[in-house]
């Protein structure tokens, strides 16, 4: 039975490497397979690596995709496509949504082309920033007033789904459309080229001993949130309620996480507050899980901090081993990915692991799905500077 005061999702569009929707979900992420290859939208020579995940139009592309937007397919239309999706999906005229919450950096194309050429791209500067993101979608879509755009990095879109579900949970709109996005593009390869923070053998390996860093990679998803009373006031079908949600900074440290990951608890905790749960009711973590070493063991001490000693008995695991690291677009990505696990009962694998490591002892769920009875399940993200999310989806 669904409640007045609960915040539930009606609707969703996602796209990633794999391509767009549900299917290419089922076909890429929950089955292990890795969307790891060369990239081909920008020169790659003068940078270390030459590797993401990327959509090379193998899979089924966007609504209105063309041939010729499979390098780069445009930030701002994926972002449109998945948002009408998940519009469509809800059943919600998009004139009784309340508006647009977005986390983004915006479209990096157009600023690229600034500072390589230093002549005025087609496309105005102005016109990618973040700022004018969440306007431009929300009237593009027809959306009420309230429009948001996050900027914090990679729980960018799991604050602007927090931030929705928040609103609805106060009263103050029945529903939002909450989305994010970011494609690969070469201003942010080559920042993390700099950093040395890619995997040297091109494949992103969580928790695994010889992991050696993560990947980018694509990823775009929308959903919209409702209150339980208009979901219910017109028939619509409920996909999962957002039971809980935690948000905290513990500021260790600009780009690494507290050692025994206390953000992350602390967010998880949160969650579970929120949502009044007992930890022994999560039947399934979907991790941030980056393959970088501090993140895979910062992560695996918080959910052991968290989780006690049922820790090693729930499921846990690192989708970005498939679609490598979306960035901004994660929260939302996975928060689909996790939605998917429990209308599945399927946990999706950590792909490509190889050798245990003994600081990372938890189940890891690797190479391949597992079918779990699941009626909690957790997404969790972190971010540079210590920042850290939570979201608890419980399965109707």
């Amino acid at each position: 039975m669904v409640a007045d005061s609960d915040v539930v999702i009606t609707g969703y569009g996602v796209f990633t490497a794999f391509g767009f929707g549900e299917q290419a979900l089922l076909d890429g992420v929950f089955q292990g397979r890795h969307g790891f290859g060369p990239v081909r939208r920008f020169d790659t020579g003068r940078f270390r690596c030459d590797t993401a995940a990327t959509y090379t139009g193998a899979g089924p592309g966007y609504p209105g995709m063309h041939a010729e937007s499979f390098s780069p397919p445009r930030q701002r239309d994926v972002l449109v496509a998945c948002s009408s999706a998940a519009i469509a999906m809800s059943g919600l005229e998009p004139a009784k949504i309340g508006g647009a919450i977005v986390g983004s950096q915006g479209d990096y194309t157009p600023i690229t082309a600034f500072w390589r050429s230093g002549t005025e791209p087609e496309e105005p500067v102005a016109d990618s920033l973040p700022s004018h993101l969440s306007h431009a979608l929300a009237d593009r879509l027809g959306l009420g007033p309230y429009r948001s755009t996050f900027v914090n990095a990679c729980v960018a879109s799991a604050d602007a789904v927090i931030h929705a579900a928040r609103l609805i949970r106060a009263g103050r709109v029945d529903a939002l459309l909450c989305a994010g996005a970011y494609l690969v593009e070469e201003e942010l390869f080559a920042k993390f080229d700099s950093a040395r923070a890619f995997a040297k053998d091109g494949i992103v390996r969580p928790f695994a001993k010889d992991r050696t860093g993560l990947l980018l990679g694509d990823g775009v998803a929308g959903l919209v949130l409702e209150s339980g009373r208009s979901a219910r006031a017109r028939g619509a079908e409920v996909l999962a309620r957002v039971a809980g949600w935690g948000i905290t900074s513990d500021a260790f440290h600009v780009s690494r996480p507290h050692p025994q990951g206390r953000g992350t608890a602390d967010a998880f905790r949160a969650a579970l507050r929120t949502a009044k749960l007992d930890a022994d009711r999560i039947d399934y973590v979907n991790v941030h899980g980056t393959g970088t070493a501090s993140n895979d063991t910062a992560e695996t001490a918080a959910l052991h901090d968290v989780l006690g000693a049922r820790a090693p008995k729930v499921a846990v695991s690192s989708t970005k081993s498939t679609t490598g690291h979306p960035l901004e677009g994660a929260g939302a990505v996975e928060a689909v990915i996790t939605l998917l696990a429990l209308r599945h009962g399927t946990v999706p694998p950590t792909a490509n692991f190889t050798t245990p490591d003994p600081a990372c002892d938890l189940d890891y769920v690797t190479d391949v799905p597992r079918e779990v009875g699941m009626d909690y399940a957790v997404s969790l993200n972190s971010a540079f500077g210590g920042v850290n999310t939570a979201i608890v989806l419980e399965r109707r």
